[in-house]
């Protein structure tokens, strides 16, 4: 028989058990629903945070490395009108020191981590991508958790910046891609976001603070997006991934821009003068969406046309036959508010107008008398045997995951793109050559001092 102070401690040994019982919660990441799709190249896990963030997860457990890219629907596009370079200026900044550490005690962190981090901007896209070693995973996300939660934008990295930037606009000027580029887009959409650059008096209005409210601007909670590929799983990856964003705003909101719409092509060959012994020639036409059915169409006759490196009729006229260039290279180009099929290439500037009148002939002969059925079995079989190669690491897995994602394709296109390509008919492609590839579409951009052009 216990006696009357032995059995009170008894039951407040079973009462402290019972309320210990009580208070287990069920841990979050280990009860996430994930969708798991079994695809072709591999085996895709999706599934969304405790914190609301959406990731994609190929586990490959043979390596002990994770690639990480991270992205949000906010670019370069939506600076602030006379603040044209703020988004680069401020993803330049990401890595350059955070909390305690300044750019130097932070990249020699890293250095100690074997990890990377960094961050970019595109026109329509903010990025940040990461690689660590598995064993250092959750030293490598507070790293990032710092930056994202309390990046320090000194003065010095900021200088440095500036003075980059001032460099960069001086050589432009000698650039002949890039003044071919802003030819180009002042000649197809002058008044739109895409068409502004950077300049001295946007560089000089930028500021530290206007970075830091450009990151919160963009660098939010809801519609980030991540991907990974590595020795990780899913409730790993999604603990971190939350740990990370801790120090990110919930919600900004977005900047819309509108679609472009492209003006008449110019008839006549724009020309930029440039003293240098060649001239870069660049030309462009419309093209489709990515939704468009025959966006996969126009890929294959691409190939054919000018994408296919020597395979190609350009290159086998241009450079083989007429020994005019030594390449010249095409590509359809499907962006979220431009579509354009667009091609470039450099020959003597004696031979500019020939350059020009043999892809115009080219243009012809593929828009009248279409491709031939080899050509069209050649491209699909090397558009569809080269696309595994995309897979062969896990960055490039990781990479091509947010390309779709932020393309608004399914999981499963990986499994049913080469079937898309394989599906193109040859009445189809010469459909697709017809409607795109009259010469009439398309506006020539010369820069250097070309002959043979009408004035």
């Amino acid at each position: 028989m216990l006696r009357p102070i032995r059995f009170a401690a008894a039951l407040s040994l079973l009462a402290i058990a019972a309320c210990n019982q009580a208070t287990v919660r069920p841990d979050p990441y280990s009860e996430m629903a994930i969708d798991t799709h079994d695809g072709e190249f591999a085996t895709i896990q999706q599934f969304v945070t405790p914190k609301g963030i959406s990731v994609w997860l190929v586990e490959e457990p043979s390596i002990p490395i994770l690639s990480l890219r991270m992205a949000w629907e906010q670019g370069s596009a939506t600076d602030p009108a006379g603040l044209e370079g703020l988004t680069n200026a401020m993803t330049y900044h990401m890595n350059e020191g955070a909390g305690e550490l300044d750019a130097q005690a932070f990249f020699k962190r890293m250095e100690e981590l074997n990890m990377s981090f960094s961050c970019s901007a595109g026109s329509d896209n903010t990025y940040c991508n990461a690689s660590m070693l598995t064993d250092n995973a959750e030293a490598s996300f507070d790293m990032i958790a710092m930056a994202y939660g309390a990046p320090r934008f000194d003065e010095g990295p900021f200088e440095r910046f500036l003075r980059e930037q001032a460099v960069s606009l001086e050589t432009r000027e000698t650039n002949a891609g890039y003044l071919a580029g802003r030819a180009m887009d002042q000649a197809l959409y002058p008044d739109h976001p895409y068409a502004r650059e950077v300049s001295a008096e946007s560089l000089a209005a930028l500021s530290r603070d206007g970075m830091r409210a450009r990151k919160d601007a963009i660098m939010v909670r809801e519609g980030m997006l991540v991907t990974a590929v590595g020795a990780i799983t899913p409730a790993e990856l999604a603990s971190l991934v939350d740990r990370a964003i801790d120090g990110l705003p919930e919600h900004a909101e977005p900047v819309e821009i509108a679609n472009v719409i492209l003006s008449e092509p110019v008839a006549e060959p724009i020309i930029v003068d440039l003293p240098q012994p060649q001239s870069l020639v660049q030309f462009t036409g419309p093209a489709m969406t990515r939704e468009n059915p025959d966006f996969y169409t126009a890929v294959v006759v691409n190939y054919t046309f000018g994408g296919g490196g020597f395979d190609s009729r350009l290159m086998k006229d241009l450079r083989v036959a007429k020994g005019l260039t030594y390449g010249i290279y095409t590509g359809v180009n499907a962006h979220k508010h431009i579509q354009t099929w667009s091609g470039s290439g450099q020959t003597k500037n004696e031979s500019a107008g020939e350059f020009i009148d043999s892809i115009r002939a080219q243009m012809q002969l593929v828009a009248e008398g279409g491709i031939t059925q080899e050509e069209l079995e050649d491209a699909k079989a090397y558009l569809t045997g080269s696309y595994p190669l995309g897979f062969d690491s896990n960055s490039k897995i990781a990479g091509n995951m947010m390309g779709v994602r932020l393309d608004g394709l399914p999981v499963d296109f990986f499994d049913k793109r080469n079937a898309m390509v394989e599906a193109v008919t040859l009445e189809d492609a010469n459909r697709v050559a017809a409607s795109y590839l009259d010469p009439a579409n398309f506006t020539f951009v010369v820069v250097g001092q070309p002959e043979g052009l009408d004035e």
